[in-house]
C-alpha cells in the first residue's frame, strides 16, 4: 500500500491552514503505523515504507519592513521560507499564532503540503507504544531496510546557532527547529523527565536541589486540595491539575478526571531529571525540573525543553557566595555570567555576551520585594545583583594554584554555581527569555563550608521563601503580558519568523 498523496494548497486563513496540516500529519502517521503493525506481525512488506512531514511555506517579494516593535512573526526580507511541522495536536495554538502573524505581517498566502522529509518510524509511535522489544533480532535488522530511522543530519542546531546556510536556491528556514529535531526532543523529554511533553507549561523553573522539588510538590498538592472560591477569586484559580513523574495526575478538587489520567503510575525510581507541572487551562502554568548538579544536565534539559517554545525559564538554586560581605541565605540576581561550564563552547562561542533581560530582572527583583517585604536600601541587605560564574569543576577550590579565584575576582563575580550560565546561554541561543536568582548556601573562600547538619537546617529555612519568590516572579511576568516578555534583543541578523 502506497502512502497517500496530497496536493499543496494555499491558505489565507490560519485555522484552515492548521486543519490541513493536521489532516496531512494524521494521514501520514496512520499510514506509517498500519505498515509497522503489519511488519511486526510478520507480514512481508515488499517496498520501503515512507511517510513525510507536512510543511508550511511563505513566498514574499516585498522589501517592506514589518512592525519594528515585533520580536517574531515576520521574515527578514524577500524570498521563500519554509519549515517542516510535527505534532499539530500538541502545537495547535502555537502554529495558529505563527500562521496568523505571517498572514497579518506579509499579506500573502501560506502554502501547506507534504515535504520531502521522511518521518522516522520511531517518531510515529503512540505515547505508550513500544517497538523493537516485540521483534526478534533479525526482524529488527530488517526494520532498518523497510522504514526510515532517525537521521541525525536533519536534527542539528545549525539554525539556532546561526551557522545554517541555504544552498542552491533552497528555501530559508521559518523556524529554529525542523520537525525531526522537535520529535527527537519530545521523545527525550519523556525519557529524562518521566513526564509527557503535553504536561509541560510555558513557564519553567530549574533547580539543582531536591529540597525545592519537595516544597513545590507540597504547594501543588495543597493547591489541588483547595476548592475554587467564586466569591474570592485568586490568581491560582486557573490551576486545574498537578502532574508528577510517571504522568501521575492530581486534579483540582471538583474538577473531573480527563482521558488518560488513569494511565499514570509512580515510577519504580525517579528519572534523571524529574519534572513536575502545575497546570493552568491556557498552559501558562509552571513546570519545575530538578536538573541536579552540573552543566551537562542543564544543557540536556534546556536543549529539549526549548522545542516546546516556553515563554521563559528561570534558575532557582544554591550557590557559593564569593564575597565576604555576603551572608548565608542572601540572594544573588545574576546580571552577567562567567562561562566556565564548557558544554556550549561549540554551539555558542565564549565571545558571545549573554545579556541580562530587563523584563526578567524586574520581575525577579519585584518578586523578592513582594515576598520579603523589603525594598530600596533594606533590600540590599539580603540581595545583590552581579556576575555569576558557572564552572564544570565541582572542586575548583582544591586546585593547587589560585587561577580560578583570580579569574572570578577579575570578572567581579559575586556567586559561583555549575548550572546558571548554561541555562542562560541556552536561553540566549534558543531565544527563550531567561533569568537567575540564586541563594548563598556556603562561602568556600571564607571558610564557611557546606556541612550536612548546617546545610539541612539552612535548606529548610530558605527553600520555601526562595520558591515563593520564583513563583511570584512568574505571576508578574504573566500579568505584564507576553508582548513585553519576548525581546528583540534575542533576534539575530536574519531571524526566523516563528517564536
Amino acid at each position: 500500500m502506497a502512502a497517500p498523496k496530497f496536493a499543496t494548497r494555499h491558505f489565507d486563513d490560519a485555522q484552515a491552514a492548521l486543519s490541513y496540516v493536521q489532516h496531512l500529519y494524521d494521514s501520514q502517521i496512520q499510514y506509517l503505523r498500519e505498515a509497522l503493525k503489519r511488519f511486526v506481525a510478520g507480514e512481508d512488506v515488499k517496498h520501503h515504507v515512507r511517510a513525510k512531514y507536512p510543511f508550511v511555506r511563505i513566498h514574499t517579494d516585498t522589501v517592506a519592513h514589518a512592525d519594528s516593535r515585533l520580536s517574531f512573526g515576520f521574515v527578514a526580507g524577500p524570498g521563500i521560507y519554509e519549515t517542516t511541522l510535527t505534532r499539530p495536536d500538541l502545537y495547535a495554538d502555537y502554529y495558529r499564532e505563527q500562521f496568523e502573524l505571517l498572514l497579518k505581517n506579509h499579506g500573502v498566502s501560506l502554502e501547506v503540503g507534504l515535504s520531502s522529509e521522511p518521518i522516522p518510524v520511531h517518531f510515529s509511535l503512540a505515547e505508550h507504544a513500544h517497538l523493537e522489544g516485540n521483534m526478534p533480532a533479525e526482524r529488527r535488522l530488517l526494520l532498518r531496510d523497510m522504514f526510515d530511522l532517525p537521521d541525525l543530519a536533519s536534527m542539528d542546531d545549525g539554525i539556532a546557532n546561526g551557522t545554517y546556510e541555504s544552498r542552491g536556491g533552497a528555501a530559508r528556514p521559518l523556524a529554529l527547529f525542523t520537525a525531526p529535531r522537535v520529535d527527537y526532543s519530545l521523545h527525550r523529554l519523556r525519557h529524562y523527565t518521566g513526564t509527557s511533553p503535553e504536561h509541560f507549561q510555558n513557564f519553567v523553573l530549574f533547580t539543582n536541589y531536591q529540597f525545592y522539588i519537595d516544597e513545590f510538590v507540597r504547594m501543588g498538592q495543597e493547591l489541588m486540595a483547595r476548592p475554587v472560591d467564586p466569591a474570592n477569586p485568586r490568581d491560582d484559580d486557573d490551576c486545574i491539575a498537578f502532574v508528577e513523574p510517571g504522568n501521575v495526575v492530581t486534579r483540582r478538587v471538583g474538577a473531573p478526571a480527563e482521558a488518560g489520567d488513569e494511565l499514570g503510575a509512580v515510577p519504580p525510581r525517579l528519572p534523571q531529571m524529574p519534572a513536575y507541572h502545575l497546570i493552568r487551562r491556557d498552559r501558562s502554568g509552571v513546570t519545575m525540573v530538578n536538573i541536579g548538579v552540573g552543566p551537562a544536565n542543564a544543557k540536556t534539559a534546556t536543549d529539549h525543553i526549548a522545542v516546546l517554545r516556553p515563554h521563559a525559564w528561570i534558575m532557582l538554586g544554591h550557590c557559593a557566595g564569593l564575597r565576604n560581605s555576603q551572608q548565608l541565605g542572601d540572594y544573588v540576581l545574576a546580571h552577567g555570567y562567567v562561562r566556565e561550564d564548557h558544554v556550549l563552547d561549540e554551539d555558542l562561542p565564549l565571545w558571545v555576551p549573554i545579556p541580562p533581560l530587563a523584563e526578567i530582572q524586574l520581575a525577579l527583583e519585584g518578586a523578592v520585594e513582594d515576598v520579603t517585604q523589603l525594598n530600596g536600601y533594606e533590600l540590599k541587605r539580603i540581595m545583590r545583583t552581579g556576575t555569576v560564574a558557572s564552572t564544570d569543576n565541582r572542586n575548583w577550590e582544591l586546585l593547587p594554584h589560585r587561577e580560578p579565584e583570580r579569574r572570578f575576582s577579575q570578572s567581579r563575580a559575586v556567586a559561583l554555581d555549575m548550572e546558571s550560565a548554561t541555562i542562560a546561554a541556552n536561553g540566549f541561543r534558543f531565544r527563550v527569555p531567561y533569568g537567575t536568582l540564586l541563594c548563598v548556601s556556603d562561602k568556600p573562600l571564607h571558610g564557611e563550608l557546606k556541612l550536612p547538619g548546617m546545610a539541612n537546617q539552612f535548606y529548610r529555612e530558605r527553600v520555601d521563601q526562595h520558591l515563593r519568590i520564583g513563583l511570584r516572579a512568574i505571576e508578574r511576568l504573566r500579568q505584564n503580558g507576553l508582548g513585553q516578555l519576548h525581546s528583540r534583543k534575542l533576534r539575530s541578523f536574519a531571524e526566523v519568523a516563528f517564536q
